[in-house]
């Protein structure tokens, strides 16, 4: 293991006023404890005290009480919660705020690329959500189904999710932009029933077709013989004429049409099927994630309260998809917080760079979800864009996708938090429920960094051997099961086991290279699968494109490493390039020199390659090891979760 350069220096302080008013300081003076250690060492040394407090905290009801919160009978891996408890989440998101004041404030705000905007209080979608239910039940669907989303991010994507938990169902969120084949391959592996999709999507001016996408994709599961969908339910969002298959296919507008606003919910196990999530693997077929009533709610929930800071004044926007974790993440916990949520359905920069700070202005956004891929793209737009926007309603930041580097960070801390909001780091996954390691309103912050764990969950970073370091760059680990873990892969637990637990005994290795600083400040440094090992020294890729983007021509960068007979491996750059800056061999070679002033002449780039794009994913997690394979002229596995196929080409091309 490497020493990791820390650098940096504390930019952030929260008053002892933030600090009072926090939930997370509110629950440490309820249970009598005086510092965020003592929390940390009791939330993770004694599960059955610190979950039991979460959910009395959170105001979970259940229909009957959970016998214990914590089985670990059957091994850590298999971690059973709320045993014996019978409860349903749509219950606590929704129908227990009716007939208290909850029920008259906005439960979503929404706006669309054309600029049409909507308010639905949580009164508007619980009768919204009924009908559906009902709807749902006429078609003759029911507890443990499970159901599709495939649609754009609209208030109705919000009513059929929460419609699937309050019969019962299981959701399944499919990424708005996945092509017909990704689509199959996961009704077909998940064994789902129905689909909701819609007849289109804006993006960028234009309207994507989606219900001919979703025929396609059903045809492909059909053609293996193995596809169980009955029904497909199709939202009109764009208002085209879109193919219906007679006896198939529901006009939304039917299915609701003549519905009451009551509807029963549905009583299920704390420990039900409630959500199957599917991640994109290096190898093979995507990963479902399953996920339970007892368990992703309550941990984006508890997240949202003791990192984030949630409050029910708060408007939270986080630019995702309900494709993605963050998306039904967004739902769940916002809801159980009786907070407000802001979905947009389009593109966070058109018609002009300003959208995204119009949007706060108009909405009222207090917390804003942010990736470092997107705060980079509007940097390049200067300081203007900002400046004729009144944001003064933001009182934090949230990041998560990928790690930061300094310049962008300071940019959004500066520029457009005027170094008074925080900016607060999230990192974790699917399979976590949430995270890992979040900032929080306790403690200060440097550029990039994590305040650490979030209380529950006992992370570690260690060496090849699973002992704990500090001052240098490990294994991001975690040593004790927590509520939001995923139940196992969908019909495959030994994937799980091998993916996860294979390493060191009952110890989840989550596949992330992670430091830990002098001042108790955690950073993630990307996928350990992403590391360049140059000579024998570890080399996160975040190093190298934070060297790069410091030149004033570099819009963005992405590092690989490929084999080296002399050095085992080296390092190979893509940089695209800002407007008005011309791929030349003096600027190659100027960036070269960058690298090694900053990384050392052992680290120098075995190439500089210029591209217009490179390939990421809907939430902006820039695809290395795609990159990898592709310069290599090896398999890329799933892609899938890609927005911008077309990038891999643009590679192709370069690399020639």
């Amino acid at each position: 293991m490497e020493e990791f350069d820390f650098g940096g220096e504390i930019v952030w302080r929260p008053t002892p006023e933030q600090i009072e008013r926090t939930h997370l300081k509110r629950f440490m003076d309820r249970h009598n404890i005086n510092s965020l250690n003592e929390l940390m060492r009791r939330s993770t040394d004694d599960l059955e005290w610190f979950w039991n407090a979460v959910l009395d905290d959170l105001g979970i009801e259940f229909y009957e009480p959970y016998k214990q919160v914590v089985d670990l009978s059957k091994g850590a891996p298999w971690t059973q919660w709320c045993v014996g408890g019978k409860m349903n989440i749509v219950h606590n998101a929704l129908d227990k705020w009716i007939g208290t004041p909850t029920q008259n404030r906005a439960a979503i705000r929404w706006e669309g690329e054309e600029g049409a905007t909507r308010v639905l209080t949580y009164g508007d979608l619980f009768r919204q959500v009924n009908r559906m239910a009902n709807g749902l039940r006429a078609l003759g669907l029911g507890k443990g189904d499970v159901i599709g989303l495939y649609m754009p991010m609209t208030p109705e994507i919000a009513v059929a999710f929460l419609a699937i938990v309050k019969i019962g169902g299981v959701i399944l969120p499919l990424f708005s932009g996945y092509g017909a084949g990704a689509v199959a391959t996961r009704l077909v592996d998940s064994g789902a029933r129905a689909l909701f999709t819609a007849d289109a999507a804006y993006r960028r001016g234009q309207i994507a077709p989606m219900k001919p996408v979703a025929d396609d994709a059903i045809a492909q599961a059909e053609a293996t013989g193995r596809c169980a969908i009955q029904h497909v339910i199709v939202y009109p969002r764009a208002g085209i004429d879109a193919p219906m298959r007679a006896g198939r296919d529901h006009n939304w507008d039917d299915i609701i049409a003549h519905q009451p606003p009551a509807a029963p919910t549905e009583r299920t196990d704390a420990e039900d099927p409630l959500m199957l999530i599917y991640t994109s693997g290096t190898t093979g077929r995507p990963k479902g994630a399953v996920h339970t009533h007892c368990g992703f709610p309550i941990k984006a929930a508890q997240d949202m309260m003791h990192g984030l800071d949630l409050h029910d004044y708060d408007t939270l926007y986080w630019m995702t998809d309900m494709g993605w974790m963050m998306g039904p993440w967004e739902v769940f916990g916002t809801l159980l917080l009786g907070g407000t949520m802001m979905f947009y359905d389009g593109a966070p920069d058109y018609p002009a760079p300003d959208r995204l700070w119009q949007m706060v202005e108009r909405h009222g956004v207090t917390l804003l979800g942010v990736s470092p891929t997107l705060i980079r793209a509007l940097m390049k737009f200067g300081d203007e864009p900002i400046k004729r926007h009144d944001v003064s309603s933001l009182r934090a930041f949230a990041s998560t996708g990928e790690p930061w580097n300094p310049t962008p960070w300071l940019w959004l801390f500066n520029t457009v938090g005027g170094s008074k909001l925080p900016i607060i780091n999230y990192s974790g996954g699917t399979e976590i429920s949430g995270g890992i390691v979040m900032g929080n309103w306790l403690k200060p912050l440097k550029p990039c960094a994590f305040s650490g764990p979030l209380p529950g969950m006992a992370a570690d970073v260690v060496d090849e051997d699973g002992k704990s370091v500090r001052g240098q760059v490990g294994e991001l680990v975690i040593r004790k099961p927590w509520i939001g873990m995923t139940r196992g892969f969908w019909q495959d637990p030994e994937r799980y086991l091998q993916a996860y637990w294979s390493r060191f005994p009952n110890v989840w290795v989550h596949g992330d290279w992670a430091a830990v600083d002098d001042d108790d400040l955690w950073y993630i440094l990307g996928r350990s699968d992403d590391v360049i090992k140059v000579a024998g020294k570890r080399l996160g890729p975040a190093e190298v494109e934070s060297a790069l983007v410091k030149n004033p021509a570099v819009q963005e960068s992405a590092a690989i490493g490929i084999p080296d007979e002399v050095k085992g491996e080296t390092v190979v750059c893509f940089c695209i390039l800002k407007p008005n800056y011309a791929p030349t061999d003096a600027l190659r070679l100027e960036l070269r020199n960058q690298v090694v002033s900053e990384m050392g002449k052992a680290l120098a780039p075995h190439d500089i390659i210029f591209v217009r794009d490179l390939p990421r994913t809907r939430n902006a997690k820039i695809m290395r090891r795609v990159i990898r394979a592709v310069y290599l002229g090896k398999d890329a596995g799933d892609m899938s979760s890609l927005e911008n196929p077309a990038a891999v080409e643009e590679i192709k091309k370069a690399v020639k």
